[in-house]
């Protein structure tokens, strides 16, 4: 799965934007507003944390400045009747930190304010989102600032694959300490699969 990129930034072409890798290759992302207004000039480096998505007719990357805004993104596209556009205008009109706010503070105004959410989507919103954010510890403004460990890799990656906290933590016992991301990950998943 890829997870980051770090290359020279082409271009950009809002929504998209494309980046050269040292090794000739140039991706096509797609990113939110919030994103792209953090980017620098073209020809400087940059780097963006990554979703990979695989539809039918097509394969896409969706570019994010912060873990917490992918973490978000990924949130958001597994809302009924959210797809990956709609994710991307609602990260463009609200920073992760004020998604959580409005969905916590029930606030449909607010996500009604976002260009293309209207009042039933903005309800649902609130109904799926209001008992996961709850529910966890994540912390957006801390995650875009706080270094992460490896046991924090493997934990948020659990969580995008959906496993409630309590599994996690419960699996992050059986995980030694000392094996890396990938390992790390594998190991969890099998011990949650018994």
């Amino acid at each position: 799965m890829l997870a980051k990129i770090t290359g020279t930034l082409l271009e950009k072409k809002p929504p998209q934007v494309t980046i050269d890798t040292a090794y000739g290759l140039a991706y096509e992302i797609d990113v939110p507003m919030s994103t792209l207004y953090t980017l620098p000039n073209a020809g400087e480096k940059v780097t963006l944390f990554l979703h990979f998505a695989i539809r039918e007719d097509a394969q896409q990357l969706f570019g994010f400045a912060t873990a917490a805004e992918r973490s978000s993104f990924r949130m958001l596209i597994k809302i009924s009747g959210i797809g990956a556009r709609t994710a991307l205008g609602i990260l463009s009109g609200l920073s992760s930190d004020d998604l959580q706010q409005a969905v916590l503070a029930q606030d449909i105004s607010r996500l009604c304010s976002i260009p293309g959410i209207g009042k039933k989507t903005a309800e649902r919103l609130v109904l799926e989102l209001k008992d996961k954010l709850k529910g966890t510890s994540f912390n957006f403004t801390e995650a875009a600032t706080a270094p992460h460990s490896e046991r924090d890799d493997i934990s948020l990656a659990l969580a995008a694959l959906g496993y409630a906290d309590k599994d996690i933590q419960a699996a992050l016992k059986h995980v030694p300490t000392d094996v890396g991301v990938s390992a790390g990950i594998r190991a969890a998943l099998g011990w949650l699969s018994k």
